[in-house]
């Protein structure tokens, strides 16, 4: 008998299993569809022997002291702040938009009063801000809302900025300053050995049971647990009652070349020019020392592995109804991004799980979820637990 299963081995589910056998005692069995943990921040060493990030780049950054002391327990960090150029009218600039990236763009020698007022003069009154195209232009104008917004997120989104929620375009901040850092938070690191060493140590308990290259539909019928935390899409676990929910794809095109260094930054954005979004030079992540370096294309795509939930209201009015459901089964708890369709950052879904186990420990009594106890001399959780590895 499980306490728990948990389907998923990303972020949200790892963090739970982990929480739930360590520190309430809880047997718990991790199911997941892929033959690796870690969910998309899986990491691995190429052919060549450098570490890549297989579903694209994943930079940790976060303001929760909590959660950046929580992860410490599982590894050391490579202090690391991320910086992004953009390709644009070919030259390569600072992205986010700073004081460098105007003066380099228009040939100028502005500073950073006479920038903030070259912004001002550009930007458009919006009265009411509604979509991705009214954040931008209201803050810096048309002119670098086309040259740096709206085609990549045409491309990254297969629909224009002006039908798209403004929560896309409203992460990207704009600054008057010389500031480069992709990201201004208080903590920012990577895993010193790589994210799937994060989750291994992550995992490493007695009570955590992993099955890989398994769907949880497969099993569910033949090992009792008493409740579920379910981390997939929450359309699916419904059978799509309601219809699918939108998610944006991407494609990852990895290729290793006979060189020690290839990009002047660690991600370089193509927001006008090419099929791909970005390309991004794992070396500069990782800081890991090889003759060769590896990098890695993105090519969004409507089909394939759901990455971004679509920000449109009719998306959320679906969203509201499978949520409905989802709070009125008892039992069931649902977290993480795909399950709650949300975008969230790294530390933001090891929040929420935190969040959620604080939830669980302190309710007064438990589900009654069971199912059947398997009888005979060799249980089918034996057999079936053995033939998936708990590590790749």
């Amino acid at each position: 008998m499980f306490d728990y299963l948990i389907v998923g081995a990303g972020f949200a589910g790892s963090v739970l299993a982990e929480r739930l056998a360590t520190r309430s005692n809880k047997k718990v069995l991790i199911v997941d569809k892929r033959s690796h943990i870690a969910g998309n921040a899986y990491d691995h060493y190429n052919e060549e022997g450098i570490l890549v990030h297989k579903y694209g780049p994943h930079i940790f950054h976060t303001n929760s002291k909590d959660v950046f002391e929580y992860l410490s327990n599982f590894t050391d960090w490579r202090p690391y702040e991320h910086r992004v150029l953009a390709s644009v009218d070919g030259q390569l600039v600072p992205m986010p938009i700073n004081l460098d990236t105007i003066n380099k763009l228009y040939g100028l020698n502005l500073n950073s009063f006479e920038v903030e007022q070259f912004l001002e003069s550009q930007a458009e009154e919006v009265p009411v801000i509604r979509t991705s195209e009214d954040v931008v232009v209201s803050k810096v104008g048309r002119q670098l809302y086309e040259k740096f917004f709206r085609n990549y997120t045409r491309k990254q989104w297969g629909l224009d900025p002006s039908e798209l929620d403004k929560s896309v375009t409203s992460r990207v901040p704009t600054r008057t300053n010389r500031d480069d850092r992709y990201f201004t938070d208080t903590y920012q690191a990577m895993p010193l050995h790589g994210y799937t060493r994060m989750f291994e140590r992550m995992l490493e308990h007695p009570n955590i049971s992993i099955m890989l290259n398994t769907d949880y539909h497969d099993i569910i019928d033949f090992i009792p647990f008493k409740e579920m935390i379910f981390t997939g899409p929450v359309d699916e676990y419904f059978d799509f009652k309601f219809g699918k929910l939108p998610y944006r794809s991407l494609e990852f095109k990895h290729e290793t070349l006979n060189t020690e260094n290839a990009l002047a930054a660690a991600v370089v954005n193509y927001p006008n020019d090419n099929l791909y979004t970005r390309i991004t030079e794992f070396k500069a992540l990782t800081g890991q020392k090889h003759p060769k370096t590896s990098l890695v294309y993105e090519y969004p795509k409507a089909e394939g592995d759901p990455y971004y939930p679509v920000p449109q209201p009719q998306n959320a009015e679906l969203y509201s109804k499978y949520k409905k459901l989802a709070d009125e089964t008892p039992g069931v708890h649902f977290v993480g991004r795909l399950a709650t369709y949300r975008y969230y950052n790294m530390d933001q879904v090891v929040a929420q799980a935190l969040t959620l186990y604080k939830k669980l420990t302190e309710k007064t009594e438990e589900a009654t979820t069971k199912l059947p106890p398997i009888t005979g001399s060799t249980s089918i959780i034996d057999k079936i637990v053995k033939r998936a590895p708990s590590k790749e």
